[in-house]
């Protein structure tokens, strides 16, 4: 494989650690270094984000909160605030444009940076990442792991592997022999149920993975199948995108222990709404169709959506819509493993019409 990295381009991806636990504990002294879960509470509620003193204990993000408080009993729930965390991912944005423009954002605490040409005229993609980490910690008193590689899934990968406060490094030369002993379930795309199919295949590392045609691995996974065979391979010619063009804006959220419960599944619907509104705002992306996924413990999954001749553009606007899709289908809630919500059916050239209510919630 050739080594000359400078062929190559070089690609960062940054993620906040623990991101809206970790804001909670720096705005607040007296969460520090305790474990804390961002989310509804012990009764009704799921956890979006767990501190790293509460991993320690099993809790992990998309947890019923009597769960996480079962794994850790001095949990201290704490309510989202979604406005603060905006206002941070805002800040840590301004810090990447002071090196590049090639910015693809996938959440608020999450982005790709090309900085294969950068406005610090600084080749090494390794310094850029160290300097980013450091304005980060200093303007926010927040720490931020970062994988750089020549692509945007090693990079990716590699961003999760010295979590907290990491950096991993993937050159070209290295990928091979990284990727090949790389655990199955580390492979980017690759979830609980696809993982699980793997390991009953005899699959449990890239190089295991490596052995299987893109005939066999089509035939097994579908279309997923041929994007297995080029990743464990390195093979990835995605640009970061910071001007694409989107058809829809989607939040979804896997629960470890299913959900039955209606009110457990209406909190859910609300702190999944305000993640959807905040990648809207950050997006700009004007919808004119709300769609709610579920899926159970079957895997059987079903979807629901309605159309407005306005755009989804604030927050009460798709809650309330979305619950309303929860509980006209109330009888097929039972077990969910998955909840969604998507935004797609974008305006055109028309001109942008504001949502207001027009049907009455209770």
């Amino acid at each position: 494989m050739i080594s000359n990295y400078d062929q190559f381009r070089k690609i960062i991806h940054i993620d906040m650690d623990a991101f809206y636990a970790s804001v909670e504990q720096r705005d607040n002294p007296e969460l520090r270094g305790k474990p804390i879960a961002v989310g509804g509470g012990e009764k009704r509620g799921v956890t979006t984000t767990a501190s790293y003193e509460a991993r320690k204990f099993g809790v992990k993000s998309a947890m019923p909160g009597w769960k996480a408080k079962e794994l850790c009993p001095d949990l201290i729930f704490v309510k989202p605030r979604f406005e603060a965390y905006k206002q941070v991912s805002n800040q840590i944005r301004a810090i990447f444009k002071r090196y590049t423009d090639l910015i693809e954002p996938l959440s608020l605490d999450e982005a790709y940076l090309d900085v294969t040409i950068n406005k610090i005229d600084q080749p090494i993609a390794t310094e850029i990442a160290k300097a980013i980490k450091n304005d980060i910690l200093q303007e926010t008193l927040l720490t931020a792991s970062a994988g750089v590689s020549y692509c945007k899934f090693i990079a990716k990968i590699a961003s999760d592997i010295q979590k907290p406060n990491g950096l991993t490094v993937i050159k070209p030369h290295q990928a091979t022999e990284f990727l090949e002993t790389l655990p199955i379930q580390k492979f980017f795309g690759v979830g609980k149920v696809t993982a699980a199919k793997m390991t009953s295949m005899g699959i449990t590392n890239g190089l295991d993975l490596k052995a299987f045609s893109k005939m066999d691995l089509v035939s097994r996974f579908g279309k997923n199948g041929a994007f297995y065979f080029d990743m464990v391979r390195g093979i990835d010619d995605r640009p970061v995108e910071p001007f694409r063009i989107r058809k829809s804006l989607a939040v979804e959220t896997t629960f470890d222990d299913y959900l039955n419960e209606p009110a457990d599944i209406l909190n859910c619907i609300e702190t999944i709404a305000q993640e959807l509104f905040l990648r809207i705002e950050r997006s700009n992306f004007q919808g004119k169709t709300l769609t709610l996924k579920i899926k159970n413990k079957s895997f059987q999954q079903w979807t629901r959506s309605v159309s407005q001749v306005f755009v989804f553009d604030n927050l009460e606007q798709i809650s309330a819509f979305a619950k309303s899709l929860v509980n006209q289908n109330l009888d097929l809630c039972t077990d969910v493993r998955l909840i969604g919500l998507t935004v797609s059916n974008p305006i055109s050239e028309d001109p942008k019409v504001s949502g207001q209510l027009e049907l009455p919630f209770e």
